[in-house]
């Protein structure tokens, strides 16, 4: 098994894949420009599903790459002048810019390989992609015969003392600090605000790091700065590859993913429509979790008998671990709620 060292958020990678052209196809019309996060992440869903999926539907699927894709949904979406077609992208940036008029609204009709994915996995505009979960990762050497299993752990610093970190964001982090109290998972949104906020200010003086990449987190825990924190599965299981004393749990974990949208007024419609439809179908969804710690957002995938069992047990979105998560609403953080939340953060980190 391939396991790729994978940041959702690195810069860098741009690529042209061309496809076998149809006959009676141009160029033009069989041309999308598919923009994702780059790094190791986007160099495994080329070889998994990109790279076969141009070839099968004879079309160029020409990449580019960018930490954040909002600013640039919005301007494109804003001027009607759309050089991306299809964005690989948290669902938050696909509702809210669909709320606004940036993102098209999808034709499900024409997405038949959507129909059997779980409602929750689809917005309007939006249908998933992949899968990672936001999880507590920790040293067991350091609670040996004990080791730390929930948030409600995570935040005992009396039974489970050493150095903590956190996201320096509030999605995800407001959940786990809600799990912290005592909400159960199925009742999370709409989320308590100020309950979690209160929570945060409890265990604030105890965290050392407010981690801003996953590169970062990373780091913090293969160096033995810090004992346990909020981390990326696959950075997790990036580390423990390369020999560091580190382990995770799935319980009270944050599953989230990217959703595939198209940009509001872009051209070749039908073109990436077509994309979408075929880059979620379970064959080629199967190929991702062979390149990366990463899980299908079709669950079908699970079912085509390309991922070996032991491989899928290992993964986010795999059944039996998506029990034990919560699955995050876009929905509710794209809310005006979701919206103040964020901006109460800021204020937060500031004081």
């Amino acid at each position: 098994m391939k396991n790729i060292n994978c940041s959702k958020y690195l810069l860098g990678f741009s690529v042209v894949l061309i496809g076998t052209l149809g006959a009676g196809q141009t160029l033009a019309d069989g041309e999308i420009t598919f923009v994702s996060q780059g790094g190791a992440y986007q160099e495994a869903q080329t070889v998994a599903i990109l790279d076969p999926v141009a070839k099968a539907l004879g079309i160029t699927i020409r990449q580019e790459s960018t930490s954040d894709a909002w600013p640039m949904i919005k301007t494109q979406g804003t001027t009607g002048q759309a050089v991306w077609h299809v964005v690989d992208t948290p669902p938050l940036n696909c509702v809210r810019g669909g709320n606004q008029g940036l993102i098209a609204e999808l034709d499900f009709s024409r997405i038949p390989n959507a129909e059997s994915m779980p409602e929750a996995y689809k917005t309007p505009y939006s249908v998933a992609y992949e899968f990672y979960s936001s999880v507590l990762a920790y040293n067991p050497e350091a609670f040996e015969g004990n080791p730390p299993q929930s948030w409600e752990d995570f935040w005992n610093v009396e039974e489970y003392p050493g150095n903590r970190a956190l996201r320096n964001h509030p999605l995800g982090t407001l959940e786990a600090a809600l799990m912290a109290d005592g909400v159960a998972r199925k009742e999370l949104y709409p989320l308590d605000v100020d309950r979690a906020f209160a929570k945060l200010e409890e265990i604030k003086p105890h965290i050392t790091t407010w981690w801003t990449s996953g590169g970062q987190s990373a780091q913090l825990l293969y160096d033995g700065e810090v004992d346990m924190l909020m981390m990326w599965n696959g950075r997790v299981s990036a580390i423990i590859n390369e020999g560091a004393s580190a382990e995770f749990t799935y319980n009270d974990g944050v599953l989230q993913n990217t959703h595939l949208c198209i940009i509001e007024g872009a051209t070749h419609q039908d073109t990436a429509i077509e994309f979408i439809n075929a880059a979620i179908a379970p064959e080629y969804q199967a190929n991702l979790p062979l390149h990366i710690d990463y899980g299908p957002g079709n669950p079908a995938a699970f079912d085509t008998g390309k991922i070996p069992d032991e491989r899928a047990r290992e993964l986010p979105s795999f059944s039996e671990n998506a029990e034990r998560q919560v699955l995050m609403s876009y929905e509710w953080w794209a809310s005006s709620a979701g919206e103040e939340a964020e901006r109460r953060w800021l204020a937060f980190m500031q004081r």
